[in-house]
């Protein structure tokens, strides 16, 4: 497959494993695709075109000729600098290696992911909240976030990669619907009736249990393993963390356990105010069944691919189940 080949495919991966429905994400890009033709034509020259067909800002072909074959990646959760210098490194001693996949988004990618939050308002909606409140609640959230990226230095990784020329892409939203879906179907289908039950289920997935051996596997935040687990919300897609409102309101919409991947000190508060129960799955257990859910999707639909794992991530094929 070509580099072009691969990104569009993460994105169409994304899509249909985006929690909000094709529906929803096709009426997103039909409203962006209005939005530019009234454009005028200096505002057309600064805007970014891959929006008319990738819904997600967080996933984005950072450096490197779309024609550029690729056969063998460099995966990690991160990369950077050093695993960009790695990955020169590799290649200077006979590794073949075509391209940089990183999870987390670098460059203009990083610099506008907090667009991505918006879709966390559609998801609240199909977990009963009214689109109104949930839409109201995430904007001065999004605000915040935009707040906090705008000073950082975001095209460090991506500079790096064109003084290095290597060819370099994220994947950010498509793998974290994936990994969002995937547990949603398990735990609607399993209906663990406690907490306990929660723990074992994500447990038995092989990138949990590796982390569990680690000792950064899935834990209880909120609640106790004794406790119902009533109806479970998987909240592991969307940027990043939603507003701190957002439990009273799943409470009042009859959710009893979030399972998330991380969750910050006031989201807790919040929680446990509201009793909601909370599992933290984990962070980088969770983005490593993302990514390698997206990387079996790429590998049934373009044949098997030499995958070198670094920075945290560590390749676990679903194909031949």
């Amino acid at each position: 497959m070509k580099f072009e080949e691969l990104y569009k495919f993460v994105v169409e991966t994304g899509v249909r494993n985006d929690p909000r429905g094709g529906a929803v994400v096709g009426k997103q890009l039909k409203t962006e695709s209005d939005r530019y033709g009234k454009l005028s034509k200096e505002e057309k020259n600064e805007y970014d075109t891959e929006k008319l067909s990738n819904p997600y800002a967080d996933t984005r072909m950072l450096f490197g000729d779309p024609a550029t074959p690729v056969k063998s990646l460099m995966v990690g959760i991160d990369i950077e600098t050093p695993e960009l210098l790695l990955l020169h490194v590799l290649r200077g001693s006979g590794r073949k290696v075509d391209i940089a996949l990183t999870h987390h988004p670098e460059g203009r990618a990083f610099a506008n992911f907090y667009d991505v939050m918006n879709m966390q308002a559609d998801i609240l909606h199909k977990f009963g909240v009214p689109i109104n409140i949930a839409e109201a609640i995430m904007e001065p959230r999004i605000k915040e976030v935009s707040r906090k990226v705008l000073p950082q230095n975001h095209s460090r990784a991506v500079d790096s990669a064109k003084l290095l020329n290597i060819t370099f892409m994220s994947a950010h939203t498509p793998a974290d619907n994936c990994v969002t879906g995937y547990l949603q179907k398990q735990f609607d289908a399993q209906k663990p009736e406690t907490i306990e039950g929660v723990i074992k289920l994500l447990k038995a997935i092989p990138e949990y249990k590796s982390a569990v051996r680690d000792s950064r596997g899935p834990v209880i935040f909120v609640g106790s393993k004794e406790k119902k687990a009533g109806k479970i919300f998987v909240d592991m897609t969307g940027g990043t963390e939603g507003s701190t409102e957002v439990f009273e309101k799943l409470a009042n919409s009859g959710v009893g356990t979030v399972v998330g991947m991380h969750m910050s000190e006031e989201h807790y508060k919040k929680a446990e105010k509201y009793h909601i129960n909370v599992v933290i799955a984990g962070h980088i257990s969770s983005d490593n069944l993302g990514m390698n859910l997206l990387l079996d999707a790429v590998e049934k639909k373009f044949g098997k691919l030499e995958v070198i794992e670094c920075s945290g991530f560590r390749r676990i094929s679903r194909r031949k189940q």
